[in-house]
């Protein structure tokens, strides 16, 4: 599932990049990132801190949830009792 949401933040990152008529460099400039974690990122090779997905929003002028769009979690399957406490523990 991560190798998907890394594809999916950086084909986001791409066209929001393009949408905007900037450079990676110009990106990583406005953003205070160093110009190879622009392409890292748009590459899928890396997946941003939170700090960092901020800077991103900041310097496209966007909202951050931008980044997100076609990434979706599903939760596990909650079965009760299945949680067996360690019967050594000490509370």
């Amino acid at each position: 599932m991560s190798r998907e949401v890394a594809d999916r933040f950086a084909a986001n990152l791409l066209r929001l990049r393009k949408r905007a008529e900037i450079t990676q460099e110009e990106l990583a400039f406005r953003a205070s990132l160093h110009r190879t974690e622009i392409g890292l990122l748009e590459r899928a090779e890396r997946v941003p801190r939170i700090d960092t997905l901020a800077k991103l929003a900041g310097a496209l002028e966007i909202e951050p949830g931008a980044f997100f769009d076609g990434i979706t979690w599903t939760p596990g399957d909650f079965r009760p009792g299945q949680f067996k406490p360690d019967q050594d523990a000490t509370l």
